[in-house]
């Protein structure tokens, strides 16, 4: 690796940057076995909003690492399925799965300490 590999126009940070929001990996990770429909997606994954999984999914399409598959049939049917260098993504995230379960709660225990105890309660808290 190289000393400048993470500047700002370095193309080291895709990686990072396409899998920086939330649903993203959990998106990709949830494709890995085929298509699916957004709703089969949603099911999976619990917790996630239409709007926000519609959003994380265009994202993956403009990123070229999903593909969006519109059946003409009535009702309409849409499926998301993984590119190559999507499934590309699926080693990477494994490793990052492996990772938080070695170092999960080392973290959350940092951030507990970090955060120290909660203020005490105040006579204006009440309102």
């Amino acid at each position: 690796m190289d000393e400048h590999e993470f500047l700002a126009d370095c193309q080291t940070r895709l990686g990072l940057d396409l899998l920086s929001g939330t649903w993203t990996g959990v998106v990709v990770w949830t494709l890995r076995r085929g298509p699916l429909r957004p709703s089969e997606i949603q099911e999976r994954i619990g917790g996630i909003s239409h709007k926000v999984l519609t959003g994380t999914l265009r994202h993956l399409e403009r990123n070229g690492l999903v593909t969006r598959h519109r059946y003409a049939e009535a009702p309409p049917r849409v499926e998301y399925a993984l590119t190559g260098p999507g499934r590309g993504l699926l080693e990477p995230l494994s490793a990052l799965g492996r990772w938080t379960e070695r170092y999960a709660d080392e973290v959350l225990d940092a951030q507990d300490r970090a955060d120290g105890p909660p203020a005490p309660p105040t006579a204006l808290s009440g309102r």
